[in-house]
């Protein structure tokens, strides 16, 4: 969030209508003080600005992906999904993942696992958002025993994005998945106070809910790098946490939200960097007590999986 924080300091100044360049001299100084999010939730922006800041989010988003993305079809980088899905349930439905980040790399480290990807849009070229039909591209086998038929599916992830994604675009006033860049406007959600209000348009309403209902029929969760302050999600995810389902949460630093769950939920473990006495290693939350580990990074996702995954 920084990043792009520091992005739209320098790439906003010019191009922008006068009532927009307005509210963006009145932003500039907020988001320098407070950060990105914290500014856009003090402070609308106009249309025409919120407009100018999802292309700008959307540039850099999409040059830090490629970059990633060339490292990885080079097989000079491994993403830490990759290396985490072989050790996660799989259900016959699909394993259900929820991120509000914009890039594609959920999906590509899931193809790179050998799993496939069920985005709930069917077709390369503008591809349309048909979830029925998505689901049935990964039949793999229909077999009547007695009366029952059994659906056999291919191994896969079922991605929900409710803030949306860089493949996504209008086209006749619909929802389409195009991969490449287009000179059009992503469907992306910015933080800030339009938040909520455009996360019930299509496509997003439907990943919501998506989302949202997989949490309320989750066992258990993995939390990776989310700070729980997200309106969309939150009236589902912590309200189950609380419930007595078991969370891991692993990041670099817990929000204050997130730390709160850590301190009062005794089915939560929280992992995150800590520095004691000038020695850096995770500071520990199980059982609502809080322990220090030495020079062991293990809310990186790369260590965990190495040091209590593939020990």
């Amino acid at each position: 969030m920084a990043a792009l924080a520091s992005h739209l300091q320098s790439t906003l100044g010019s191009g922008l209508e006068p009532d927009d360049a307005n509210r963006w001299s009145t932003l500039a100084p907020v988001v320098a003080a407070k950060g990105l999010e914290a500014a856009l939730l003090e402070i609308a922006p106009t249309p025409g600005l919120e407009t100018a800041i999802v292309a700008r989010t959307a540039e850099i988003m999409a040059l830090r992906e490629q970059a990633i993305v060339a490292q990885v079809f080079a097989k000079t980088r491994t993403l830490r999904f990759t290396r985490l899905l072989p050790h996660l349930l799989k259900p016959e439905s699909g394993l259900p993942v929820v991120t509000t980040n914009y890039d594609r790399l959920i999906e590509i480290a899931a193809e790179e696992a050998g799993l496939g990807v069920d985005t709930m849009f069917v077709g390369h070229f503008a591809g349309s958002l048909n979830e029925q039909e998505s689901r049935l591209s990964f039949c793999r086998e229909v077999n009547l025993r007695g009366r029952q038929v059994q659906w056999r599916y291919r191994p896969r992830v079922n991605v929900f994005k409710p803030h949306g994604s860089l493949d996504w675009y209008h086209r006749d006033g619909k929802p389409v998945r195009y991969a490449g860049d287009l000179p059009l406007q992503r469907l992306i959600i910015t933080p800030g106070l339009n938040k909520f209000r455009n996360g019930y348009e299509s496509p997003f309403d439907r990943h919501r809910e998506r989302a949202n209902s997989s949490i309320d029929r989750a066992s258990r969760f993995l939390v990776v790098g989310y700070g729980f302050n997200d309106d969309h999600l939150e009236t589902h995810l912590t309200p189950r946490i609380r419930s007595g389902v078991p969370a891991l949460l692993l990041t670099q630093t817990l929000s204050a939200n997130a730390l709160k769950l850590a301190s009062e939920c005794p089915n939560v473990i929280a992992i995150q960097h800590a520095l004691v006495s000038g020695k850096p290693g995770a500071s520990v939350f199980m059982n609502k007590s809080e322990f220090f580990i030495e020079d062991l990074p293990l809310w990186e996702l790369e260590t965990f999986i190495s040091e209590v995954l593939e020990p």
